[in-house]
């Protein structure tokens, strides 16, 4: 993420681009949404079992924190507070991660990254001094560091995905880290860690190689073969200490970025035999990028489903010019959508510790278009193995703090659907032309989004829908190519008649999921009525 000289980038972006039961009730939807007709014709899928990409990472639905606003001090750790556990982390927000199953967290930045040493956050508390983070230009007290961030993601049950600062940071440096962290002892680093009280390695297993090197906001900033080369260096450097290492390189920040593609072409062939993946960054706005129409908004993801295929093609070619076996995959490990709280004071610390940054508050119709990122991701989980929802806590996050306790926000809903239905392999969801509507420079848009998942475990079916149409409910019909559905085990919609409504403190539930109409069956299709702007979830047992 940027601080205000990214706003400029961001304004180009539009150029380029809970679980029921059987026997539950279902219908809750039908005493709540607005009336309205229905399409005449319905969209129709067909689902097979026997048709599906291969396992998708439960890491596709990670999430982040960056020292950066009151996402660590104030969010995930609060010492002074009432509600902090004996390690001084938030007891309320550490039980709701955990309830989340959140599977992976990027840790520290982000652009804080790019300036920070990580041995100012090591070591006694008392011996710890407070540094000015020039990125977000607010104060770091340091008494959250490394190993109270992956104390806290052993606390909530997710893995670290740690990047390492390549900015004014050093290879040596790098590596020094991963030693610190990964070696169980007899060096220097590791030595230090059981001297600073941790004795057993944390094995940190996957890293970022820096953090969005290709924007003139990054402290370090630096051109694409600059950037490569220290990133293979790098990444040498860490696997000498542990060859078992996954690394990410720093792809384009954007599709706003006039070096979009080039940049990760350059950087790829600069790194590729020393990396395994390339990070993706995206935020999506309903201002200026959408010039406020909601229907074009809610279409935004298909831009990201377009993102990944191209910077996937350069991954490609550049293994076809190396005449390499090995395959890229994606890292998505910025994503959400982020356009209010991005200029002046939003993005200013003051020189403050924990200021209230980039605190974004988001409505119905963010929710949605976040249900349809994930759809994105769903299908394209064959490339793509992590993503992160940025953030977690407090900024631009589904989750909000106060002293006394939390909320959920609007795209909290369709980010915890994923978690909880989303397992096993995506589906390959084959569809029939059905109605859509045009958006510039995407084309012609469906009006209903699908994307499912088949757990062979688990014997369950999951669908996900989202009804773009701002004004007409929409029937779905899906047949069953591999035998009818047993049972229905799931329904939820979220919906309203106000796109622009929001939850808070005074309102929590003002946005929340209904249970949705129940679907009716006929041998092997199934048809169900989706409402107008409304993205859904039902699981089946086969």
């Amino acid at each position: 993420m940027a601080r205000e000289s990214r706003r400029g980038f961001l304004r180009k972006a539009a150029a380029t681009g809970i679980a029921l039961s059987a026997d539950c009730a279902f219908g809750g939807l039908a005493r709540a949404r607005q009336a309205a007709s229905p399409s005449s014709s319905p969209y129709k899928f067909y689902l097979d079992t026997r048709r599906t990409l291969p396992t998708l990472d439960r890491n596709i639905f990670g999430s982040f924190l960056e020292h950066l606003g009151r996402a660590i001090y104030e969010g995930i750790y609060d010492p002074n507070s009432k509600l902090a556990d004996a390690n001084g982390f938030r007891s309320d927000v550490l039980q709701e991660i955990r309830k989340l199953k959140v599977p992976i967290v990027r840790y520290p930045g982000g652009n804080f990254v790019s300036g920070y040493h990580w041995l100012d956050g090591v070591g006694p508390k008392a011996d710890r001094s407070a540094v000015l983070d020039k990125a977000w230009n607010t104060i770091d007290t340091n008494q959250f560091g490394t190993n109270e961030f992956l104390a806290w993601c052993k606390a909530v049950g997710a893995e670290p995905l740690f990047a390492v600062n390549l900015g004014t940071g050093t290879p040596e440096s790098a590596a020094a880290l991963v030693e610190y962290c990964n070696v169980e002892k007899g060096t220097k680093w590791s030595d230090l860690r059981r001297k600073h009280g941790v004795a057993e390695p944390h094995n940190v297993k996957r890293w970022c190689l820096g953090n969005e090197m290709d924007g003139p906001w990054q402290i370090g900033h630096m051109s694409a073969s600059e950037y490569g080369e220290k990133a293979a260096d790098a990444a040498r450097q860490m696997r000498y200490v542990d060859d078992s290492l996954q690394l990410v390189a720093c792809g384009s920040s954007g599709p706003f970025m006039p070096t979009y593609l080039q940049w990760d072409r350059e950087v790829l062939e600069q790194c590729f035999d020393y990396v395994d993946a390339v990070s993706l960054h995206r935020y999506f706005g309903n201002g200026k990028e959408t010039d406020g129409d909601s229907s074009r908004f809610l279409a935004l993801n298909l831009s990201m489903d377009k993102q990944i295929a191209e910077v996937a093609s350069v991954c490609d070619y550049v293994q076809g010019r190396k005449k390499s076996s090995k395959r890229l995959w994606l890292s998505f490990d910025e994503w959400n959508v982020w356009y209010r709280a991005n200029s002046g004071s939003a993005v200013n610390g003051n020189r403050q510790i924990a200021p209230h940054l980039l605190e974004e508050v988001y409505n119905l119709e963010d929710a949605l278009l976040v249900g349809g990122l994930i759809n994105s991701l769903v299908r394209n989980s064959n490339r793509v193995r992590v993503a992160c929802l940025a953030q977690l806590i407090n900024v631009i996050a589904p989750i909000m703090t106060n002293g006394n306790g939390l909320y959920r926000q609007t795209i909290y809903y369709p980010y915890s659907w994923a978690l909880d239905y989303a397992h096993g392999a995506a589906l390959e969801v084959l569809r029939e032309p059905g109605a859509t509507y045009e958006v510039p420079e995407l084309g012609q848009v469906p009006y209903v989004d699908v994307a499912g998942t088949f757990d062979s475990a688990g014997g369950t079916v999951s669908l996900f829908l989202l009804n773009r149409d701002l004004n007409k409910s929409r029937q779905v019909e899906w047949n069953w190519e591999s035998g009818g559905s047993s049972r229905l085990l799931a329904g939820w919609v979220l919906t309203g008649k106000d796109l622009k409504a929001v939850n808070g403190f005074d309102k929590p539930d003002r946005v929340e999921p209904q249970a949705a109409e129940r679907p009716v069956n006929s041998g092997t299709t199934t048809r169900v009525e989706l409402p107008p702007r409304s993205y859904s979830v039902y699981q089946w047992a086969m």
